[in-house]
């Protein structure tokens, strides 16, 4: 295919630098389409556009595409490397090999930087001193995983300030499920210890773990202290639970991970799986799905088995929590040496990657491509049934409510308050039967909906009002990547309520001209009946209709989201405070003001300025604006 390389393109490539570093690749309105790194820049960069490289699809798709190059010097390959990994995850470029499950997954953090340090869930790891496990796949697992752990090793996670004075300690404590170090039940050295041992169990060192609670319960019953006995006791049997759970790889205490990869020509995806083997043993499994990039051919996938691994192995340890010193690999990646120096400078000490051919590391490899090769086969026969299943649906719904089109895009407009306060409204949007989160939106109602007596007809109103006035909006360009859900008119408009709903929405689709373009309907929870404009009864699909369930399902999605909304706004209402109309107070500054002032306001108004002024976080403009909004008398010292 005659291609011609675009003047500004041919300038850049006379004046690429023979240095190692990183290029982008941008379309016509400038979005970046490629991003890779090189050890010679100017060797790699005009690579693309030489007739050689024209037999490979991935080229052939993404050089006509191309009007101009960027690119990024780096000191060495290594720095390279990283900012590869950075520039990807920031421009999520379409050529690129992307994990499609990069979203920031759920970690266990100790933070071990406190005296007493507390357990939380939290989704951003920072170099702050605390100890990171995971990631977690769902926040699902991390709760099972901290609802085990606690049966054995019993943590703070209140938002109690620690002195060992508390009068009384909370319910945990007599759950035995909290050492009560709040009244001084525990030191911090006992207390550090005991979540020493729940570091390396979580670490995978349980046989360690397992033969120090054994020792402890066996001092406890020589010192006659049988109660503290049967308690360990009680908590080893909690331990063996979890242990008998995990699968015996070998003879060798080994930590290692071992991935494998899986091509998905149905959905132009690669599965990727990854085994972590925790001191001999197989303590968990996580899939992952590789979106291969427009410029990829889902087909020859398996001969670049390697550069698909590289490219994982580069996103999923940008993140991980633990790094382990050997990483099984189906296929070596072709940047194998980059790699690893990358590993190492993540983990700290040295790590290698391995393509197992013989033993019990091969076989434990078999096994991972087996595994993954089965969850492979269970989705592509779940995703056939569900398409099956959604198609059906549709074409019942489009017959059923005689609608002019397929209802490929539908979206649902639910309200939930409470007597009037915390209204809110949520808009859900499910595309070929499947739920877009991406284009979900919430309302917080204003007008007459807000104020008073419930009004669920005004909210109604509101919601759709500010959603279809959008609709219009020139504000984006139709073919730019930014497109947004308010430029997208729906196929099927479906509001949660009977006629007195249904009359809102048919009022504001007529005032922006777009009754005759989206059809709406009116699902009424009593009997599930469906109301359609213009029709004085009701429409009953059949109870076991494919289409009644998916109008069910886009109905509850809309109730969830609207109610949880409501929940937040609520719950935010019950702890707000006269500090949060403090301008520049925010919750870490509102926290540790009602620390210092335990609570009592007062104390605020009378503080000194100045030692307002040193608390943590604090500055002098900020105390006097929470001194003046209280009504302080106080003066600053001289």
């Amino acid at each position: 295919m005659a291609y011609s390389i675009p003047p500004l393109v041919q300038r850049k490539l006379e004046e690429l630098p023979r240095a190692p570093g990183c290029y982008l690749m941008h379309g016509p309105a400038g979005e970046v389409l490629y991003v890779g790194k090189a050890k010679v820049l100017r060797s790699r960069v005009r690579s693309y556009f030489t007739p050689s490289q024209r037999d490979d699809p991935r080229v052939e798709r993404l050089v006509p595409e191309i009007t101009d190059v960027s690119w990024w010097i780096t000191a060495n390959e290594l720095q390279a490397l990283t900012l590869e990994n950075n520039l990807i995850k920031e421009h999520q470029p379409p050529f690129n090999v992307l994990l499609k499950d990069d979203k920031t997954f759920p970690y266990l953090k100790i933070n071990w930087q406190d005296p007493f340090p507390k357990i939380e869930v939290t989704r951003t790891m920072r170099r702050d001193g605390a100890r990171y496990f995971g990631p977690y796949t769902n926040a699902r697992a991390i709760y099972r995983t901290l609802e085990g752990i606690r049966r054995i090793f019993p943590y703070l996670d209140c938002d109690r300030r620690i002195t060992g004075e508390d009068e009384r300690p909370c319910l945990y404590y007599h759950l035995k499920m909290c050492g009560g170090p709040c009244i001084g039940a525990q030191s911090s050295e006992q207390y550090r210890e005991s979540l020493r041992q729940m570091m390396r169990f979580l670490r995978g060192d349980t046989g360690q773990v397992m033969r120090q609670l054994r020792e402890r319960m066996e001092q406890a019953a020589e010192n006659l202290d049988f109660e503290r006995a049967a308690l360990i006791r009680d908590r080893i049997k909690s331990a063996e639970r979890i242990v008998g759970q995990q699968v015996l790889i070998g003879a060798q205490p080994d930590n290692e991970d071992c991935i494998t990869i899986v091509p998905d020509p149905e959905s132009g995806m690669a599965v990727v799986q990854i085994m972590f083997v925790r001191q001999g043993r197989l303590v968990g499994r996580d899939h992952y799905r590789l979106e291969l990039g427009k410029s990829q051919d889902p087909g020859a996938a398996e001969e670049r088995r390697g550069d698909l691994i590289g490219s994982f192995l580069q996103q999923f340890y940008a993140k991980a929590a633990y790094v382990p010193a050997l990483i099984l690999v189906q296929a070596m990646p072709p940047e194998q040496a980059w790699l690893e120096q990358w590993l190492v400078a993540r983990r700290g000490t040295k790590v290698r990657l391995n393509v197992p051919l013989r033993g019990p590391k091969r076989r434990l490899m078999e096994s991972g491509l087996e595994n993954n090769l089965e969850y492979l086969r269970i989705q592509q026969a779940t995703a056939r049934v569900d398409t099956n299943r959604q198609q059906t649906a549709i074409a019942e719904l489009e017959e059923a409510l005689q609608l002019p089109r397929p209802p490929v895009r539908m979206e649902c407009y639910d309200i939930s308050t409470l007597q009037g306060n915390h209204t809110s409204g949520s808009m859900v949007v499910f595309a070929r039967g499947v739920p877009r989160k991406s284009d979900y939106r919430r309302f917080r109602i204003r007008g007459a909906g807000a104020r008073g007596a419930p009004d669920d007809f005004a909210s109604m109103r509101e919601m759709l009002d500010r959603r279809f006035a959008r609709a219009g909006e020139k504000g984006l360009d139709p073919g730019r990547k930014g497109k947004t859900a308010w430029n997208v008119l729906p196929d099927l408009v479906i509001v949660d309520g009977g006629k007195g709903q249904l009359s809102q929405a048919v009022a504001v689709l007529r005032k922006y001209d777009l009754l005759h373009v989206v059809p709406v309907v009116g699902l009424a929870k009593r009997s599930e009946e469906v109301f359609v404009p213009g029709k004085p009864e009701s429409i009953l699909l059949p109870r076991d209709s494919q289409g009644l369930f998916l109008l069910q399902r886009i109905r509850d999605e809309a109730h969830r989201f609207a109610i949880t909304h409501h929940r937040t706004l609520r719950g935010k209402a019950m702890t707000r405070t006269v500090l949060d109309d403090v301008p520049g107070v925010g919750p870490a500054r509102r926290k540790g003001l009602l620390a210092f002032c335990e609570g009592d306001l007062d104390r605020l108004r009378q503080a000194d300025l100045d030692v307002l002024a040193d608390l943590p976080g604090m500055t002098r403009k900020v105390a006097q604006a929470v001194q003046d909004h209280l009504g302080s008398g106080s003066t600053s010292r001289s």
